[in-house]
C-alpha cells in the first residue's frame, strides 16, 4: 500500500493550497528557455484578509523542447484556476502565490526544477506534467512529504509514493477504458495496434487494452511495434495493419509520432478509424502537419473544449482570452487540479502557516474522502493509491477542431 509511507505522520493534521504568482514576472507560456523558475504574475497582490500570509503553489512541466505543448498547457490551465481562486478570496481566506519551473521533460532537470520551487517556499506542487519527471520528483518530494497532484503523469509509478496523486487516468486505465469505449460504442470489431515498445506509457496502455479487448468482443487482428530509435518510418507496420483488414487502428502514443503515422498512412490509402489516447492531444499543433489528415481521428479524453456546460464554457473562454488558443486536455486537468487542491485544503481546514510536512500528511488523508465535480469529470474520487475514478469520454477531430464524439 503506497500510503503506508505516511502512516507515522497521521497525527500531524494540516496542509496548504498554493497557487498564483508574484507581480512583475512574465507568464509561464513565455518563459525563456534558460529559466529554472518563473513567477507567473497571477496574484500581484499576494496579501490576504488574514494578513501577508499566503499559500505558495508551484507548477512544473516542459516549457521548452518537444513536449512543451503539454507543459505550457498545464502551467496555463492552473493559472486560470488560480486567478479565479484569488478573485474569489483565496483559499480559507488566504491568497495564493504561483511559481512555475521548466523541467524540459527530463528527470534530472525535473529534480532541479522541484528544488528551485522548494527554495522559493512551495507548499504544494501541481505537477510534474509528464510521467518520467513525475516519478523522479515524487521520489524526491516524498522525503519532504511535499504533496503533489500531477495533472497528467499517467504511468503507474507516478503515484507510487504516499505524497503523490493524479487527475488523469493511469496508463492501464486508459487502455482498459479505450477498449470499453470502442466496444460499447461499436466502433469496430477488428482492431490493429501500433505502439511504442520502448516507452512505458505506450506499453502500459497497450497491455491493458489487449486484456480488456477480449471482454468487449474485439478481435486484435494485428499488433505492430516501434521504438525510440525507429520512430520515423512506419511504412512496414502500416502495410501489415492494412493487410489485416483492421477497421480501427489503436495508436497509444504521442502526437509527434502520430502525425507521421497519419501522413504515411495517407500515402498508402490506409483509412481505418484512428483512435488514440491523451498523448494524442496536441496533434493539431504539430508544425507543418496537414491537419486535414487528422479528420475523423478519435481520442480518449475526459475533456471536450466544445462542451456547452457553464464550467467548460467559462474555462475555454478565459483560456482563449489569456493565451489566444483553445485549451487541450492537459490544461483542463491542471485547472481541475488547482480546484481539487482547494477543495481538499478547505475540507481539512488548513492554513498556510503549517509546515510542508503537516500539509502533506493532511492532504494525503483528505484526498481519500474528497469528491469533486470538475471539467474533466463529475464525482471524481481517489483511492489510496492516488488514482482517480471518473467516466471516460472521447473527442473526434472535425473540421480541424476537437469536438465531442458523443
Amino acid at each position: 500500500m503506497k500510503k503506508i509511507l505516511s502512516v507515522v505522520l497521521a497525527g500531524a493534521m494540516a496542509a496548504s493550497l498554493a497557487s498564483c504568482g508574484s507581480s512583475g514576472s512574465k507568464p509561464a507560456a513565455t518563459a525563456a528557455a534558460g529559466d529554472t523558475a518563473s513567477s507567473d504574475g497571477a496574484a500581484a497582490d499576494a496579501g490576504s484578509a488574514s494578513g501577508d500570509l499566503t499559500w505558495k503553489i508551484g507548477a512544473q512541466g516542459p516549457l521548452t523542447g518537444g513536449a512543451a505543448v503539454y507543459g505550457t498547457a498545464v502551467i496555463n490551465g492552473a493559472k486560470i484556476a488560480i486567478d479565479e481562486i484569488n478573485e474569489a478570496g483565496g483559499i480559507n481566506g488566504y491568497k495564493v502565490e504561483y511559481q512555475t519551473a521548466d523541467d524540459e521533460h527530463d528527470q534530472e532537470k525535473a529534480i532541479n526544477a522541484y528544488n528551485s520551487l522548494k527554495d522559493w517556499g512551495m507548499q504544494i506542487l501541481i505537477g510534474p506534467t509528464t510521467s518520467a519527471p513525475t516519478i523522479a520528483v515524487a521520489s524526491e518530494a516524498v522525503n519532504d512529504n511535499m504533496f503533489l497532484l500531477t495533472p497528467s503523469g499517467s504511468a503507474v509509478d507516478c503515484t507510487a509514493t504516499a505524497n503523490a496523486y493524479r487527475v488523469c487516468f493511469s496508463d492501464p486505465a486508459q487502455g482498459a477504458k479505450s477498449a470499453q469505449y470502442i466496444g460499447e460504442h461499436k466502433l469496430a470489431t477488428k482492431v490493429a495496434i501500433l505502439y511504442d515498445s520502448s516507452d512505458v506509457y505506450s506499453s502500459g496502455i497497450y497491455e491493458a487494452f489487449v486484456a480488456e479487448a477480449a471482454n468487449q468482443g474485439i478481435e486484435i487482428v494485428d499488433t505492430e511495434q516501434f521504438t525510440a530509435d525507429s520512430k520515423t518510418d512506419f511504412s512496414t507496420q502500416l502495410q501489415k495493419m492494412q493487410a489485416s483488414g483492421a477497421e480501427l487502428a489503436f495508436l497509444p502514443f504521442y502526437y509527434t509520432e502520430a502525425a507521421l503515422v497519419l501522413t504515411q498512412a495517407n500515402t498508402m490509402g490506409f483509412e481505418p478509424v484512428f483512435f488514440g489516447v491523451d498523448g494524442m492531444d496536441g496533434i493539431l499543433d504539430v508544425e507543418n502537419f496537414d491537419k486535414s489528415l487528422a479528420e475523423g481521428l478519435m481520442l480518449l479524453t475526459p475533456f471536450a473544449a466544445d462542451a456547452d456546460d457553464e464550467a467548460t464554457v467559462n474555462f475555454v473562454t478565459k483560456y482563449k482570452e489569456a493565451f489566444g488558443d483553445t485549451p487541450i486536455q492537459f490544461a483542463a486537468d491542471a485547472y481541475d487540479a488547482a480546484y481539487i487542491i482547494k477543495a481538499a485544503v478547505e475540507a481539512a481546514n488548513l492554513t498556510p502557516d503549517k509546515s510542508v510536512d503537516e500539509i502533506g500528511t493532511a492532504l494525503e488523508e483528505q484526498m481519500k474522502t474528497v469528491s469533486y465535480d470538475g471539467i474533466t469529470g463529475s464525482g471524481m474520487t481517489w483511492n489510496e493509491n492516488g488514482d482517480v475514478d471518473k467516466e471516460p469520454k472521447a473527442v473526434v477531430i472535425k473540421d480541424g477542431a476537437y469536438v465531442s464524439a458523443e
